[in-house]
């Protein structure tokens, strides 16, 4: 073993001993959540992700399945401030992230900030608005900072937006655009529960009155030095290829022999390279690891990438959706 190698070994040792201590307030979350929430062992692990990774997620699931409650949840497992803004069709710009407003008295015009200056944002049924309040979160969601007027203000560290949507009740509804899409780091699907968790379900939520009591675990100060040390994460070289090949096989699947280009319109950006190898990172620091294994990626490929690959019309005529196109890819290409 060379020198390098020994020393690489050496500070990843030192990297997980640190986080095995930084990690548990997130365990803690979890244990908090799961007080309200049974069967979405995923979803939490996934919002995680996202308030580590500094990444939005986008989650989809038919209404009743408790979006937005694990939203809420987490939000009271955090001492941080917290926004739930219901999209609506009738809902403006100005309803999110504030407006001018005229001051007779002296004449003049005062910045009304909007409910988007929060830490955590839920933004419940996005789709349920028009592009332009939709569009109107482009800006905070990538740039983190806000304009009105003429003036920009810079939106408080850390900034999550976790939208939901409802895939099966189209009417009154406005697609989201690719753009916004692809600012989501992850889009979670929510599916049924079990037989035994819906009868834990039953067990747990039959009341007229059902309170749950969270505690506040953690906070925006210990957040951010949790990010400090998933920037650290190593990411072996080895490692760093199979996410750059995972990404290219949905632009150019020939080139790694899978019959696939007729199905794919476009493939993954090079934002899903960056934020597959963060939410890799995320996932080994909640593990209490110093580095990233192939699994992690392989585990969290999909969500990163379902919503960025656009299938042809082939492929849907084939009955083919963009998730079964990233399944393939995931089974076909090596995993070192």
């Amino acid at each position: 073993m060379s020198p390098d190698e020994t020393n690489v070994q050496d500070q990843v040792a030192r990297l997980t001993a640190e986080i095995q201590q930084h990690s548990e307030p997130f365990r803690q979350i979890v244990q908090q959540v799961n007080q309200v929430l049974v069967g979405q062992q995923k979803l939490v692990h996934r919002m995680l992700l996202g308030l580590l990774a500094n990444g939005h997620l986008l989650i989809e699931g038919v209404p009743g399945l408790a979006k937005t409650t694990a939203v809420s949840s987490l939000a009271q497992a955090i001492r941080t401030d917290f926004q739930r803004l219901q999209f609506t069709p009738d809902l403006l710009p100005a309803d999110l992230i504030g407006t001018l407003v005229y001051r007779p008295q002296d004449q003049s015009f005062v910045v009304q900030k909007g409910p988007i200056f929060s830490n955590l944002i839920l933004a419940d049924e996005i789709n349920r608005a028009p592009a332009k309040v939709q569009s109107a979160l482009l800006e905070a969601m990538q740039e983190r900072q806000v304009t009105i007027g003429s003036e920009t203000f810079a939106l408080e560290q850390p900034f999550l937006v976790m939208a939901t949507q409802n895939p099966i009740e189209q009417e009154g509804t406005y697609q989201l655009p690719e753009a916004q899409t692809d600012r989501f780091m992850l889009k979670v699907i929510v599916g049924y529960p079990s037989r035994d968790e819906e009868l834990q379900i039953l067990q747990r939520m039959s009341k007229t009155s059902a309170v749950f009591d969270i505690q506040p675990v953690t906070s925006p100060e210990e957040i951010l030095a949790a990010r400090r040390l998933v920037d650290q994460v190593h990411v072996d070289e080895k490692v760093q290829h199979y996410i750059v090949d995972i990404v290219m096989a949905t632009r150019t699947p020939e080139a790694y022999g899978l019959p696939l280009g007729e199905l794919i319109q476009f493939g993954g950006s090079p934002r899903a390279t960056i934020n597959l190898t963060l939410a890799a990172k995320a996932s080994a620091f909640l593990d209490g690891r110093g580095y990233v294994t192939p699994q992690d990626v392989r585990e969290i490929a999909l969500d990163v990438l379902r919503h960025r690959v656009m299938v042809t019309y082939e492929a849907e005529a084939e009955d083919r959706d963009s998730e079964s196109v990233v399944r393939e890819i995931l089974q076909n290409i090596y995993m070192p």
